[in-house]
């Protein structure tokens, strides 16, 4: 409150310093006197900003009653204008002053007066305060009328004289100067959410210059940014690209603030995920590979960090079917070569991993997984590519495309001759990447030993809950090995509830006795949410098997 006294004597005195250069501007007394105070004034505007801006509207006009005479005078001095950072504090005390939804008669007009203002200062950007009156008074206009109206004509003005200009057939480009353009960045920043500035914040982001450096104040980026994760500016998809690709911050506040989103909404919430990774635009802008990269980056650090918890490779698998479907329209003649998005996996791995796995006919899917498993054991296991972080890049292009590692154990389960060791390897793989070639020939010895028994399962007398519980205590004794193979087991058992008719009848008990801990029973509710989420998307939810699934969820839900 002591502050806000100060303010209030310090506005009474300046308001009378404003009316007396105002009333005395052509001598050299009064220009020498406003230049030898303009520093002290810009203190004074950047102080009063930091006030206004915690404030409301109505508390604002109750505490300084006189702060729109004292702006508006401030508009029509020159000498402060054109001093230092005088214009953009002056710009920001304006805008706490625009009602962003004004309730009456009299906001709106206010509204309108300030956008008046807003237009004068930046007229002034352009040309002399003078000479715009002088114009205004020839044409017969009053200032209320016609700065509204200079606002959106100075915009496109500036808007076309950033982009090329085509005269006779010829490609002639005017060009602002660096500086200049420097200036209307920082000018733009506290007006980026204002719907007339939108032209001249896009022509901004996508002005390509010759400049070695950037001109763009990284305050304007800043800005457009926020205003774009807020919803309060729409701009195209390739500005928004352009914002990420001059502004890597930005980039990284975007997908920051997608994390936050996805982490913190329910974990099994896929649909909500796809939702939220759809709506950041991320996936869009990822099919220019810059962009892509750099998202998955943050997906490989955030995988890392978190020891590859279950919610963030989810999370990644959701986001890479987003921009799937995103490059699948972009790329209609595969303007960028796969490669150019996965440069550490070899090109076939990519082409085969990057095709829709649910939507391969049962009878042709061994052929890819094959194909699949092979590459990438050579990538792991191979000499060329032996260093110590090739298995994890190995693994990060398997963990983008979860589908290819539930079809594995379908495959595993329908297959009725001897179970392809391609395929042991592959599910291996997925679920131990750190293990050496006999860690992970001992893990096939053991997943083969299962799959054997749930197929004598099926060929004896009638199942019981309880047979299939016996294969998943064996493979949870608690090691780290032991975690892994049970993890790999109840991916087995799962599929095999899901996929063999005969099992459908004991589904909902074998869920149960296999849900003996809630860190199981969240990975079971996991593993349903995916499965359904997979089969949606092809149109697949009448599917005997994916009624059961929601059955199956519903029953643990219930119980949890």
């Amino acid at each position: 409150m002591a502050q806000d006294s100060v303010l209030v004597s310090e506005c009474q005195f300046w308001l009378k310093k404003l009316s007396m250069w105002e009333q005395a501007s052509s001598t050299l007394e009064t220009q020498q006197d406003t230049c030898f105070h303009l520093s002290q004034f810009q203190e004074f505007l950047k102080q009063m900003y930091d006030s206004l801006k915690e404030m409301d509207f109505n508390i604002i006009m109750e505490r300084y009653p006189q702060i729109g005479h004292l702006l508006s005078k401030t508009c029509r001095n020159p000498f402060i204008l054109a001093y230092d950072e005088s214009q953009k504090y002056l710009i920001w005390c304006l805008c706490c002053l625009i009602k962003k939804e004004p309730q009456n008669s009299r906001e709106s007009e206010l509204n309108f007066w300030i956008r008046g203002l807003l237009s004068q200062i930046l007229s002034a950007f352009r040309l002399d305060t003078k000479e715009v009156g002088f114009f205004t008074k020839s044409l017969g206009y009053e200032p209320i009328d016609y700065y509204p109206g200079l606002l959106k004509n100075m915009v496109l003005s500036l808007v076309s004289e950033l982009r090329e200009n085509h005269l006779n057939g010829f490609n002639t480009q005017s060009r602002m100067a660096p500086d200049r353009m420097t200036s209307l960045s920082q000018v733009c920043v506290p007006l980026v959410t204002l719907p007339d500035f939108e032209p001249l914040v896009e022509a901004l982001l996508t002005y390509h210059g010759h400049e070695p450096q950037e001109i763009l104040r990284p305050e304007f980026f800043e800005a457009v940014n926020e205003a774009f994760l807020q919803r309060k500016i729409s701009l195209p998809l390739s500005a928004i690209i352009t914002l990420w690709l001059r502004h890597l911050p930005s980039l990284e506040k975007a997908m920051l603030r997608l994390f936050e989103k996805l982490l913190s909404s329910e974990r099994n919430c896929l649909r909500k995920m796809e939702c939220f990774i759809k709506d950041s635009w991320l996936p869009q802008a990822a099919c220019n590979p810059a962009i892509f990269r750099i998202v998955d980056e943050m997906f490989r650090f955030a995988l890392l960090e978190t020891d590859g918890a279950p919610e963030v490779v989810t999370s990644l698998q959701v986001f890479t079917r987003c921009f799937a479907e995103a490059l699948e329209k972009e790329n209609r003649e595969l303007k960028f070569a796969l490669r150019t998005y996965f440069p550490y996996a070899a090109p076939s791995l990519t082409t085969v991993v990057l095709q829709h796995p649910e939507a391969i006919p049962p009878e042709h899917q061994l052929q890819p997984l094959q194909q699949i498993s092979a590459l990438l054991r050579e990538a792991v296991e191979g000499q060329i590519c032996g260093s110590q972080g090739y298995p994890f890049e190995s693994w990060f292009l398997l963990a983008h495309f979860g589908g290819w590692i539930d079809m594995a154990a379908q495959q595993l389960l329908r297959l009725e001759a001897e179970p392809p060791a391609a395929l042991l390897w592959l599910l291996a793989f997925y679920y131990s990447p750190q293990d050496g070639r006999q860690q992970r020939a001992q893990t096939m010895i053991e997943l083969k030993a299962v799959l054997d028994y749930l197929l004598t399962l099926l060929s004896s007398a009638p199942l019981s809950a309880m047979d299939l519980q016996v294969a998943s205590v064996q493979s949870s004794n608690g090691d780290s090995r032991s975690l892994v193979c049970g993890q790999l087991v109840r991916c087995l058992i799962l599929n095999f509830l899901l996929w063999a008719p005969e099992c459908h009848a004991i589904a909902q008990e074998a869920i149960t006795l296999m849900a003996h801990n809630e860190e199981i029973t969240q990975e079971i509710i996991g593993f349903l949410h995916q499965t359904l989420y997979r089969w949606e998307h092809l149109g697949h939810e009448a599917l005997r098997s994916g009624k059961l699934a929601r059955e199956l969820l519903q029953h643990l839900q219930a119980q949890v």
